[in-house]
């Protein structure tokens, strides 16, 4: 830290580290760029990382994850913010005539794989975890009740009552197979709406059209869950509005049919009999207005939130499980391990191998995208991105590597290469002091800058 502080280019590197918005883990590269004039190959302008401290350039990692980066995953938390909120009340490309569409938030849970430890309240009050009039032993000899308080920051939530008799499969091949649970979800959500109003499902994307916005969550016990904005709009998206019999009751009936319905079955193995999968009894369905209980603000605010988040609530890794991990060293939830064991475990059979288990171990079986939308729900992370950097490059033209030319009037070539990621100790400590960001609550990921 002294000698980074002592540095002749100090202030150059705190610029770009500024500039980074206080990226955890930034990422360095090496080259530069040329401008020049098509006609006559005259040098307009040239950048070199060759002048900048230690000859790279840091540029933001922009990770969603907040363990590996809270900047970047603020930003993140932002964009995902304003799409889910343009989808409620116009803007960003949006018409505001949106608001006046029927729209609920929808949760999906996860069925039960087995009794696990959790906090209960009512009324304020902290409730008995499991209490059982009859209390007895499981199969395994454990009480099947527990009668304790816990609190919300006791390290036994989620945790099964009987690891043992917890269904580690069945959790893991749920949080693989959700993505298509989902899908199915929304396929069936189309064809009970065009049978309730007496249509086919060819005509009723010609006067009604379903738009969606989700994000995944973890529970505590290691199974994902949906949050979801579900819309209905006229044919040609949020531009116009949808018939006058496609009401808020009418879409909460439907939702409620669909999720009962829709099923998935794992696949078919030697040593495992194939299961049927469902969503959980716990379904919620709540309308979003501008004046009642749930509002835009607050629903765009609590989606938004979990776009951040991953696995690493449930008490395991926040990276990739290595084919040299001693799972049993790993600082790990021991419900995690067993969970992670299990991947590992099944992706072994040749029947189970599209699932890609042991790549997606770390995230329980889970590969989906944590949130998506349909096409037209609303503006695109992509499209928000793209009109910030248009921002910066019209604002820092030199150092962003973009000069204010016409494309079509400069030749503009240039030659970058990765050579190393994040900070040293000592700079994650001065780049914390200069930008006032809170360090990330995990170590740094391997390959950092020497």
């Amino acid at each position: 830290m002294v000698a980074r502080y002592n540095d002749p280019h100090y202030d150059r590197w705190a610029a770009q580290i500024r500039r980074t918005g206080g990226c955890a883990q930034p990422v360095h590269l090496r080259g530069k760029v040329e401008y020049r004039d098509p006609l006559n190959g005259a040098l307009l302008h040239r950048y070199t990382t060759a002048n900048e401290p230690g000859g790279v350039l840091r540029v933001a990692c922009k990770t969603r994850r907040a363990s590996r980066c809270p900047s970047c995953a603020e930003t993140y938390r932002a964009d995902t913010y304003q799409l889910i909120r343009a989808g409620l009340v116009g803007g960003k490309g949006v018409p505001a005539e949106v608001a006046e569409h029927p729209a609920v938030f929808l949760t999906l849970t996860a069925p039960s794989f087995g009794a696990v430890h959790s906090l209960c309240m009512k009324n304020g009050q902290v409730l008995r975890c499991r209490p059982r009039r009859k209390s007895g032993t499981c199969p395994h000899g454990r009480p099947v009740a527990c009668n304790e308080r816990h609190s919300a920051d006791d390290p036994r939530l989620g945790e099964p009552i009987c690891p043992d008799c917890y269904d580690h499969t069945g959790s893991v091949l749920f949080n693989a197979l959700a993505p298509e649970l989902w899908r199915r979800f929304t396929i069936r959500l189309r064809r009970v709406l065009a049978r309730n109003c007496g249509l086919s499902v060819k005509e009723l994307g010609q006067v009604l059209k379903v738009s969606f916005a989700k994000v995944a969550e973890y529970q505590r016990r290691g199974v994902v869950h949906f949050h979801a904005i579900v819309r209905l709009d006229g044919p040609d998206g949020p531009a116009t509005l949808p018939p006058g019999w496609a009401t808020l009751d009418g879409l909460a009936d439907a939702i409620t049919e669909a999720a009962r319905h829709v099923t998935v079955a794992t696949p078919e193995a030697a040593e495992l009999p194939p299961v049927t999968l469902a969503w959980g009894r716990e379904l919620d369905i709540r309308p979003i207005t501008a004046n009642g209980d749930l509002t835009e603000q607050a629903v765009a605010g609590y989606v938004a939130k979990y776009a951040t988040k991953a696995a690493e609530c449930v008490g395991t890794l926040d990276r990739r499980v290595r084919p040299t991990d001693d799972l049993d060293q790993l600082d790990i939830r021991p419900h995690a391990r067993r969970l992670i064991a299990e991947c590992l475990k099944l992706d072994a059979l040749p029947e189970l191998e599209g699932l890609r288990l042991a790549a997606w171990a770390h995230m329980l079986g889970f590969r989906g995208h944590f949130s998506t939308k349909s096409r037209a729900y609303s503006t695109t992370l992509a499209a928000l991105r793209a009109a910030r950097a248009e921002y910066q490059r019209a604002e820092h033209p030199v150092t962003t590597g973009r000069l204010p030319f016409e494309d079509d009037t400069v030749l503009v070539t240039s030659h970058w290469a990765y050579v190393g990621q994040g900070l040293t100790t000592g700079e994650a400590l001065l780049a914390a002091a200069i930008t006032a960001t809170r360090l990330p609550v995990t170590t740094p990921p391997e390959g950092l800058a020497a």
